[in-house]
C-alpha cells in the first residue's frame, strides 16, 4: 500500500504504536542550614539587625538566636534550598564586611 493509499482512507496505517504513561518521581532539593558563627567583635544588635533583614525574624527570635549564637558559639538561621542558602549568606557577609564587621555566616548540608 502507498502512502497515498493511506491519505486516501485514514483507517489504514502503516505504523502502530502504544501509547504508554511514564510516571517521574520527582525528588526534593537537599536542604541547607544557614548558621552564625560567634565572634568577639561583632555587635549583638548588628547580629539581630541581620537576622531580621535577611532571615525574617522577628524581634524576640533574632535575639534568641543571638544569644544562641553568643553563648553556644553558632547559631541557626534557617534552613533553605542550596541556591536560597548561599545568597543569604552572601548577602550576610558583604554587608557584614562593608560594616566593617568580621561576622561570619557559612552553608552547611542538612
Amino acid at each position: 500500500m502507498s502512502d497515498k493509499e493511506n491519505v486516501d482512507n485514514p483507517d489504514e496505517s502503516t505504523e502502530s504504536g502504544v501509547a504508554t504513561k511514564s510516571h517521574t518521581k520527582t525528588k526534593k532539593p537537599s536542604m541547607y542550614k544557614v548558621l552564625l558563627l560567634n565572634d568577639d567583635y561583632t555587635p549583638m544588635d548588628f547580629v539581630v539587625h541581620v537576622l531580621k533583614r535577611f532571615f525574617n525574624k522577628d524581634q524576640v527570635e533574632a535575639e534568641k538566636i543571638t544569644m544562641n549564637v553568643h553563648n553556644q558559639g553558632v547559631g541557626l538561621c534557617g534552613i533553605y534550598t542550596y541556591e536560597v542558602a548561599e545568597t543569604k549568606t552572601t548577602h550576610v557577609m558583604d554587608l557584614s564586611r562593608r560594616s566593617q564587621h568580621p561576622l561570619q555566616c557559612k552553608v552547611e548540608k542538612e
